[in-house]
This record gives structure tokens, sequence and C-alpha cells, in this order.
């Protein structure tokens, strides 16, 4: 799955990088690009389905990270201006996955790719089917 790529509806999010979010070498810290990834999907459902984490959660279902990748591509810097870009590449009742990319907003140059996959749970832990209400509406924005 390594090769996900965007596929339209793609919400792009912009971020500035903050200095606690580098290394001791001045660039991104690896692990805060699977931040980054978050930061797309819970804007993605918020701005593109008008649904957030919160409103899911509230329905009793849970979104963990059962699977994630991340390319790497070049190094983002403290101060560097990101453009996040997320959608939906696969969907079933019980899972969603999402495809994402950073790019330098300044230059377009491409930073990193990657994705996440995400099981739909209650809070037993247990797999559920995502309510009728998200999958819906998710529907909407996947391609078929």
């Amino acid at each position: 799955m390594n090769d996900i790529r965007l596929s339209p509806p793609i919400l792009k999010y912009n971020y500035r990088v903050i200095y606690a979010d580098t290394d001791a070498a001045g660039v991104v810290y690896y692990g805060n690009y699977f931040r980054f990834f978050e930061i797309g999907r819970t804007e993605f459902l918020r701005e593109l389905t008008g649904i957030s984490y919160k409103e899911i959660e509230n329905g009793g279902i849970l979104l963990p990270v059962t699977e994630s990748y991340c390319r790497y591509k070049a190094s983002a810097r403290y101060d560097d201006l990101l453009e996040i870009s997320t959608s939906i590449v696969k969907l079933s009742k019980v899972s969603i996955s999402f495809a994402h990319e950073i790019r330098n907003l300044k230059n377009g140059q491409l930073l990193a790719t990657g994705y996440t996959r995400h099981a739909s749970i209650n809070r037993q832990g247990k797999i559920s089917a995502l309510p009728s209400f998200v999958l819906d509406k998710l529907k909407e924005h996947i391609k078929s």
C-alpha cells in the first residue's frame, strides 16, 4: 500500500512549523510528520464532511490508527509554511484509509508522502460499523 496517491477531493491545509517541531539538527523531527497527517485528517473531516472527530467519538466510535507509512523526500525546517494535502482513498463499513502529502508551500517541494489506515471500534475496543451518518458523508468524498 506504499504507493497510495491522493485522489479528489483533496483538502489542502497550511501549517507553519514551530520550533518545538524541530530536532537538534534544526529540521522537523521525523515523528512529527504523522502529527501533520493527523492535522490533515481531522481538517478533512471537519471541512469537507462537516463531521468532527469529536462528533464521531460522541457517537461511541473511535478511529485508532492500525497502519501508517511515511516516505520522507526532503526536510522541513523551523518557520517553513507547509501544505498538508489529504484525501480518503479507501472506505469500508469498519475502516478508513487516508493518503497524505506534505509540501513546502513557498517552493512547492514535496517533503513527504504517506498514508494512515484506521479501524472503526466501539469504546470496548471491538470492531464496529461506522454510524450511517458518518459513512454516508464519507462516501461522498471517495472515488468509486
